[in-house]
């Protein structure tokens, strides 16, 4: 079998061993270096000059100016109404760990005190929604709040789950 090659391939060969840069004993150990500094523009510093909108202090007195567009009774009403709804409001939405729900009162109660020995800090309450009962444990703001005790009251209760719930505001 008989293979062709092209004949750019060894001029190609030959200009690339021919751009190779060839080391020459006059510039090994010095260092490039190039003065711009008559290139750069020369900065103007500005002299001081007197502001005619300054005042001096010991020559004049401030005026004082009246605010002609002011928006402070149209604000305070509304904040009015923001504090009048905030008064207004008990609860707020939020988050609670169901642990038991079931028709059982007794199993209910169980379920509760259990909490309560396995993790004291932890607030827990037995609610009766008819017909069933709910053990609810802590109350918490945001799902976030909440993550925490809820992996430590899964390990213990596997069926508990997270669920939204209305938080009393005192």
């Amino acid at each position: 079998m008989r293979t062709y090659r092209h004949p750019s391939i060894y001029l190609l060969l030959f200009l690339a061993g021919c751009a190779t840069p060839k080391k020459t004993s006059s510039t090994q150990g010095t260092k490039y270096s190039e003065d711009l500094s008559v290139l750069r523009p020369a900065i103007e510093m500005p002299t001081r000059q007197s502001n005619p909108m300054e005042t001096n202090v010991n020559t004049h007195k401030a005026k004082y100016v009246e605010p002609k567009y002011t928006i402070n009774k149209p604000l305070n009403n509304i904040l009015d109404s923001i504090d009048r709804f905030n008064l207004n409001t008990r609860f707020i939405d939020g988050f609670t760990i169901q642990i038991y729900s079931g028709l059982d009162r007794e199993a209910a109660l169980a379920t509760r005190k259990d909490l309560t020995v396995a993790l004291p800090d932890i607030e827990s309450e037995v609610q009766y929604t008819q017909p069933n009962f709910r053990v609810k444990a802590g109350k918490y703001y945001s799902r976030l709040d909440a993550q925490k005790d809820f992996q430590s009251i899964k390990k213990r209760f596997p069926s508990a789950i997270l669920v939204p719930d209305k938080i009393e505001i005192n």
